[in-house]
């Protein structure tokens, strides 16, 4: 049996009335650009997310380059990124003309090392790379990655302490949750100043090509990324700052408005995944399982298991002949990027990002994936261990 890392159509073909209709109001309605489409996912949005304002984008990397420039963020500024996470978190920052810091890893969640952060921060001269040092730290970008929030208690605090604006980037963790000191529940992208996220089609909530969305409960900022996104101006042919032109478009709107009624179906199948992975591999020697940290509902955007000893080439193929799909995210650490080596960063200098690079494999994880595939994963996967 072949089993794919992941299956679009199925899930097409599990709503295609409703996506077909939708796509076809807009057709006909002929308006395709921002509009009422547009308007109308924004506030379904930022009613699901428990905030004020939802800013509809052209992809999730707009987002968190719209989030840097209505902070202001530019030459001369620095600001802290996870070095194991995709590249337009740190490609953002260079694109604003900020220099990107790295930070280690958790080795258990994947996400930022705050005891790092606080490192950083308070011994520049120690932990930065030579070339960083001159930029002034203005902002934290803390990724929650594959689906699991970071530690914002702790991040907050810290950004407090330091002066720093704290940007979320929430793409592969909308509807995930984070249970705060203060005794609130709150969801991924709400927490901090402003929350990003990517619609790109492989995401939890992912449309039919590229889009991405800004959350923020900040009147002022909200009303800088609407601005910027459309070229700066306000109103129309005014130009208050050079923007950019990144907007939503109408169709990818629809899609993701009827999407996201289904979105909590999807995420809570997704976890029974995730539990029944748990369960069959809980005791398979030299595969360690995802860590769901306490008071944080993970909804595996990805299931990503770890395997040492410099096995985790050889089981990946191993599956691969047997017709299953699986992914390394992320297999080089952005502080050892070739677009980067001008800062200065070696090999050795963030070890636990490293050694992630090094063991992560991503199953298959998707709301359709039936009992039988899963069950081929892990025959797979057992008898390659």
């Amino acid at each position: 049996m072949t089993v794919p890392m992941l299956d679009l159509v199925r899930q097409y073909e599990s709503i295609k009335g409703e996506m077909d209709r939708a796509v076809l109001a807009v057709v006909e309605s002929g308006q395709y650009i921002l509009g009422p489409h547009v308007k109308e996912f924004e506030d379904a949005a930022a009613a699901y997310c428990g905030c004020k304002h939802a800013i509809g984008v052209a992809s999730g990397t707009d987002a968190l380059l719209l989030s840097l420039k209505a902070l202001e963020i530019g030459p001369g500024d620095a600001v802290i990124v996870p070095s194991f996470t995709f590249f337009a978190t740190a490609g953002v920052v260079h694109n604003v003309g900020a220099t990107p810091v790295f930070c280690d890893i958790n080795p258990k969640t994947f996400n930022l090392d705050t005891d790092h952060l606080r490192s950083l921060l308070a011994h520049p001269t120690e932990l930065r790379s030579n070339s960083t040092l001159a930029a002034k730290p203005r902002a934290v970008i803390p990724v929650h990655l594959y689906g699991q929030m970071a530690d914002m208690d702790e991040i907050l605090g810290i950004a407090d302490e330091y002066g720093l604006a704290v940007v979320e980037d929430a793409a592969q963790a909308i509807g995930a949750t984070y249970a705060t000191s203060r005794g609130a529940t709150m969801k991924a992208g709400t927490i901090g100043d402003v929350g990003c996220f990517s619609f790109y089609p492989t995401k939890n909530l992912g449309a039919y090509g590229d889009g991405g969305m800004v959350t923020t409960n900040d009147d002022t900022l909200a009303e800088e990324v609407r601005m910027l996104r459309a070229h700066g101006a306000k109103p129309k042919y005014y130009h208050h700052r050079v923007g950019v032109n990144s907007r939503l478009d109408a169709i990818q709107a629809a899609i993701l408005g009827v999407k996201l009624q289904h979105l909590d179906d999807w995420s809570s199948a997704r976890c029974g995944v995730a539990d029944r992975y748990d369960d069959a591999l809980s005791n398979v020697d030299g595969l360690v399982l995802p860590v769901r940290a306490d008071g944080r509902a993970h909804i595996f955007h990805q299931y990503t298991v770890r395997i040492a000893d410099g096995r985790r080439d050889a089981v990946r193929e191993a599956l691969s002949k047997d017709g299953i799909g699986t992914m390394i995210y992320y297999p080089v650490p952005l502080h050892l990027q070739a677009c980067f080596a001008h800062l200065g960063y070696h090999e050795g200098q963030l070890p636990a990002s490293e050694r992630a690079s090094r063991e992560v494999l991503s199953l298959p994880i998707f709301p359709e994936l039936s009992d039988d595939e899963q069950q081929e994963v892990i025959d797979s996967i057992k008898a390659a261990l």
